[in-house]
């Protein structure tokens, strides 16, 4: 499909009034970030880049689209022969896939003709947005789980296909084992698991026979659901009695229940006592029914006897917190070769953006190897990791530290270049082990779920001193 229209009307009308206005061809500069990570978490996980780089990578106006266009009476001539025309020539520039990200921080920047640099607003954010908060969202849930595997389960509760194909993605890299979404495998390699269904276990006259037939289509892969009836009185005895007669003579060992259903701590600790008292000691216990991180966190403090976890639609829905508040802000344009910075005020101090075309800069301890803070440059400067640095807290400015023996990492890589891709994306593997190395860097204390440590995001002295002037010209 050719998502080229799906964008707000608004970007269209803007961009028609650009070009009406002689300002087409401008270069102006935008930042995608977000004020806030959802669930009050002290971060987020970027993810999305992919996606992204599909849709700029195949920006083009159909004839139907031009006479839906023409059909609205709102556009001129000059527009719709430029949109039929239209090429992508914007430089894009984004922190990689998988990268813990905080607010306030540039993840994604356009810089290019600001009739092209406005139209992509919607799809940067809605790309971007979803993925980077299933993402963020799996991975509370994967760090609840403690070690303990975790698939994604929830495409039939989905907000859509793509919430459902693309959720799988994101969940993929925030930490999870696999999901149920069989064409997220397929497209992308997310491994796709599953047993079997109730409607399963009352198709058959009855719950044993049911079993019988599951273990004997796939003996290697039996996995039964013990809760279509009662757990403790039929399912477990019921599946013990399946695995001595059609498992045991065949060898295999590697099989296992789930329950969906009921006291998961009280179930999962009888059940670990039966089937271990029946021999079966390396057969596994999943649990899945609307679980998230809190309830994961709280039935392993319980002592429930659990192997993996199934999560649906809390996790692919973000049902605490469905929405990733990303904003896509214009913070630049250009006259004659010169970069003006341009900045937004507001009443709420929180919504007053960072001017200036700017870099991300991660400072990461040579002694510990943790991340410290990061910092937002001008595009021009260096921040030499070979000399002391003094970072400040931008709002209170008194709070002032002076850091050495340190690292700097500038975090975003170059995407497109005048149009053309010049990245190569990673594998979805190399995505998820990356995520996993770089979320080691974070302190645990940032990575609470209630009250997290706030890990700084402080402007250099010079583009510090850019935002105190414009905010003090706009307010003289």
């Amino acid at each position: 499909m050719n998502y080229t229209m799906l964008t707000d009307f608004y970007e269209i009308t803007m961009a028609n009034g650009y070009l009406e206005c002689g300002m087409g061809d401008r270069i102006a500069y935008f930042d995608m970030y977000f004020r806030q990570a959802p669930d009050g978490a002290g971060f987020a996980i970027m993810a999305g880049v992919k996606q992204l780089i599909d849709y700029l990578s195949s920006l083009e106006f159909s004839k139907e689209d031009i006479e839906f266009l023409r059909s609205k009476n709102m556009f001129c001539e000059k527009f719709l022969d430029y949109l039929s025309d239209f090429k992508f020539e914007c430089d894009v520039w984004a922190i990689p896939e998988g990268t813990p990200i905080f607010p306030n921080e540039p993840i994604v920047t356009v810089r290019g003709p600001i009739i092209q640099a406005q139209f992509v607003e919607t799809m940067v954010l809605l790309t971007i947005n979803h993925q980077s908060l299933i993402a963020t969202k799996s991975n509370r849930i994967v760090r609840a789980a403690n070690g303990i595997p975790v698939m994604e389960f929830g495409s039939r509760r989905a907000q859509g296909y793509d919430g459902a194909i693309y959720g799988a993605r994101a969940a993929y890299i925030g930490g999870v084992a696999g999901t149920a979404c069989t064409i997220s495998d397929q497209m992308f390699g997310v491994p796709a698991l599953g047993t079997m269904a109730h409607s399963w276990v009352q198709s058959f006259d009855t719950e044993y026979d049911a079993f019988k037939a599951y273990a004997k289509c796939y003996p290697d892969n039996c996995t039964l659901l013990v809760d279509t009836y009662n757990v403790l009185k039929s399912g477990i005895p019921n599946a013990i009695r399946v695995f001595d007669e059609v498992l045991k003579p065949m060898g295999i060992k590697k099989c296992g229940i789930r329950i969906d259903s009921g006291d998961i701590t009280y179930l999962s600790k009888k059940a670990r006592k039966m089937l271990d008292d029946a021999g079966w000691t390396e057969a596994s216990v999943c649990a899945s029914n609307s679980l998230d991180e809190y309830i994961i966190r709280d039935i392993l403090l319980q002592g429930a006897k659990i192997d993996s976890f199934g999560v649906g639609e809390r996790l692919i829905t973000s049902k605490s917190e469905p929405v990733f508040g990303g904003v896509y802000k214009l913070v630049a344009v250009e006259h004659q070769g010169e970069i003006i910075p341009r900045i937004k005020i507001s009443e709420n101090v929180q919504k007053i953006t960072n001017p200036y075309f700017k870099k991300v800069v991660r400072l990461y301890s040579n002694e510990t190897g943790m991340a410290i803070a990061d910092v937002l440059t001008t595009y021009d400067e260096v921040i030499d990791d070979a000399l002391p640095y003094e970072i400040f807290d931008p709002q209170n400015t008194w709070k002032r530290k002076v850091i050495t023996d340190f690292k700097a990492v500038e975090l975003q890589v170059p995407i497109f270049k005048s149009g053309k891709l010049v990245y190569k994306s990673p594998s979805l593997e190399e995505i998820k082990a990356y995520a996993e190395e770089e979320l080691s860097l974070i302190w645990d204390e940032v990575k609470r779920f209630e009250n997290p440590h706030t890990y700084y995001v402080d402007l250099s002295q010079k583009l510090w001193d850019i935002r105190y002037d414009l905010l003090k010209a706009y307010n003289a």
